[in-house]
């Protein structure tokens, strides 16, 4: 993990971080205290655990070996199943496109090559016609505030292979 994943990371959990905050000037979810919603993660991978620093005991047991590829192979997955997910979303103002979209992209492409062939494979088709705007937006904060998450995880994970901690 090079310094400039760590700077592409970063950069992305700052923009959803942001894009989350009551006083957002895009004002994307205005009128929906998104905070009271529950979160949507993507449960197909286990990127909490396997990338957990060596001797950690945040899940209640201590984690003996960390495992550098299944840690990548979940950071991967999970990049590509938010970028299929969220690029299926409205975007009437492009606010999710340059905010969180592109920022997740170029993570994807500078440090994730590997998780840019599922995107075409494997595009999300989300059929908005019988959902309201306000549904739709409610949906909207609810895998924002799972990716969220999951790029908290992801940005520690990044910091700590780049660190070289795995290694000793």
């Amino acid at each position: 993990m090079t310094d400039s994943c760590v700077f592409y990371a970063r950069m992305l959990l700052e923009n959803v971080t942001n894009l989350l905050a009551p006083d957002d000037p895009t004002r994307m979810f205005s009128g929906l205290n998104c905070t009271r919603h529950n979160m949507q993660l993507n449960l197909k991978t286990n990127t909490s655990t396997v990338c957990s620093p060596q001797g950690s005991v945040c899940s209640g047991e201590t984690t003996s070996a960390f495992d550098r590829e299944s840690c990548l192979k979940d950071i991967g997955t999970d990049l590509s199943y938010y970028y299929n997910v969220l690029s299926s979303q409205p975007d009437s103002d492009g606010t999710l496109g340059s905010s969180v979209l592109l920022p997740l992209r170029e993570l994807m492409e500078n440090c994730f090559s590997s998780s840019l062939t599922d995107l075409s494979s494997k595009e999300a088709s989300v059929d908005h016609s019988s959902t309201n705007g306000f549904n739709q937006r409610k949906l909207l904060c609810k895998i924002m505030k799972g990716f969220h998450v999951r790029t908290i995880t992801i940005n520690r994970a990044i910091g700590y292979m780049n660190l070289g901690e795995h290694t000793n």
